[in-house]
């Protein structure tokens, strides 16, 4: 009971954290879409939201230290995501849905997928350090 419980608290700090990441990439993106190529500017938010993103999802969604680990599997987890963000974003635009709205679409579907990739992340080195250590 006390793990579901915990992992609810997880999932809410992950979608608190996601949504000051989503917010940051969004305007950033609503902004410069106006001015530059939709692709450069939906990466350009993408990118400067994933620094604040690594960093509240390290210690306040997963309560872990940030490592040179994690930031490798950080960047590897959210280089598969931009790829599914980029592929969604592109597709939703091509089948005539606004620009604007398009990028809510695309985190409406993304969301899930990079919060199981990023808990794997996150989790699976600690439970791994957690049992190396028993073995000693």
């Amino acid at each position: 009971m006390l793990k579901d419980k915990e992992k609810l608290f997880e999932f809410i700090r992950f979608c608190f954290v996601g949504t000051i990441a989503a917010g940051i990439h969004y305007g950033i993106y609503y902004l410069l879409q106006v001015y530059i190529n939709v692709n450069v500017a939906y990466t350009t938010g993408y990118l400067i939201s994933l620094v604040c993103n690594f960093f509240l999802t390290a210690y306040l969604t997963f309560r872990s230290a940030p490592s040179i680990k994690k930031v490798i599997g950080f960047g590897g987890s959210h280089l598969v995501n931009y790829l599914i963000h980029m592929f969604l974003f592109n597709f939703f635009l091509y089948i005539g849905i606004s620009r604007i709205l398009a990028p809510i679409l695309v985190l409406a579907v993304a969301v899930p997928i990079n919060f199981l990739l990023l808990r794997w992340v996150f989790k699976h080195k600690k439970k791994e350090c957690a049992e190396n250590f028993e073995e000693k």
